[in-house]
């Protein structure tokens, strides 16, 4: 799954002045880049381009792979009798300082790429949590007795604490 860019190809121009595009054509990674742009700043820039289209790359092959849209719609069935709306989950690559993330008003949710190489019971946890704030948004008592209704609750909880400890978690 990870991209492998076998080289990277600097073309310099003239008219260029200030910005840098970056595009991958057949894994060589093709940067347009001013003439005068000095050579430690490029590769800066080239450094930040490859890791923003890397990043891109993952979230796309993760959509593709694993459909987060039907373990919605079947925990939607099971916890939540089919009462929510759910309008997008996906995976996102932006997000590092949560597991999750849902927009209560517009039923979308994002789930941060580094839930993918977790057992797939935490990641029915993530989704049934964020699931769950389409009912309450708050993380109140309310809210827990919603997500604790899944058997593997504390047990994720727990995983997800000792991997990176987050606030919301440990007062549950």
């Amino acid at each position: 799954m990870p991209l492998n860019i076998s080289a990277i190809k600097i073309l310099r121009s003239k008219k260029r002045r200030r910005s840098v595009s970056a595009r991958l054509v057949k894994y060589i990674l093709v940067v347009r880049a001013p003439e005068n742009m000095p050579e430690v700043r490029l590769q800066e820039v080239i450094a930040g381009l490859k890791a923003r289209i890397e990043r891109k790359h993952l979230k796309e092959e993760l959509n593709k792979s694993e459909n987060l849209t039907s373990r919605a719609e079947e925990f939607n069935r099971r916890y939540f009798e089919n009462k929510l709306k759910v309008n997008s989950i996906k995976y996102v690559t932006g997000q590092e300082s949560k597991f999750g993330c849902c927009n209560f008003r517009t039923g979308s949710i994002r789930i941060s790429h580094r839930i993918s190489s977790m057992p797939q019971w935490v990641r029915d946890y993530v989704i049934i949590h964020e699931l769950a704030h389409l009912v309450t948004p708050d993380h109140s008592q309310v809210f827990w007795g919603i997500v604790n209704r899944y058997k593997l609750a504390e047990r994720a909880k727990g995983y997800l604490i000792a991997v990176g400890s987050f606030g919301d978690l440990a007062e549950a």
